[in-house]
This record gives C-alpha cells, sequence and structure tokens, in this order.
C-alpha cells in the first residue's frame, strides 16, 4: 500500500512540473498548440484546467485557475507522500 502511494505522488508531482511547463508557455502567443510536442502536452494538462477554469473565470483577461489547480495538485501530492509513510512507518 505504501507503494501505490509514494507512486501516485510521484505522478503527481511529475504532472505538477507538466502543469508548470504549460502555464510558462501560455506566455509565448506564437506557440501552435495543434503541433507536437504542444499538442501532447495539452491534451494531458488542459482536462485538469478546464475544472478550475469552469470555477473562476479569467478576470481582466488573466486565468487564475492554474493557481488553485497547483494548489490542489499539491495538497494532494503532499497527502499521498504523509500516507505512504504513515503506512511504511507501521509496518516496521
Amino acid at each position: 500500500m505504501a507503494l501505490i502511494a509514494q507512486a501516485l505522488a510521484t505522478f503527481l508531482n511529475f504532472y505538477f512540473v507538466l502543469l508548470i511547463v504549460r502555464i510558462l508557455l501560455s506566455w509565448f502567443p506564437t506557440i501552435e498548440w495543434y503541433k507536437q510536442p504542444f499538442a501532447a502536452l495539452s491534451q494531458v494538462t488542459d482536462p485538469y484546467l478546464n475544472i478550475f477554469r469552469s470555477f473562476i473565470p479569467p478576470l481582466g483577461g488573466i486565468d487564475f485557475s492554474p493557481i488553485l489547480a497547483i494548489f490542489v495538485l499539491q495538497i494532494a501530492s503532499s497527502l499521498f507522500m504523509q500516507a505512504a509513510q504513515a503506512i511504511a512507518y507501521t509496518m516496521y
């Protein structure tokens, strides 16, 4: 069980990096999101970001939803990491 929690925490950390890359690339308006590798990055990250975009609309042309998305992702990652450590601690 600790291995599963650790794997999920690692996956969420990797997904965090993908989100950061996606957010940073959104600052460049000349990127063509329908071409590879940008299309793959968009297909992986946009469904998660769209969840938060439905709650927080852009204000003044600035999209603040990635801040909440990153915050939730980091909380989930932290919880899985703590669970993995707690399970590993109780096993010994």
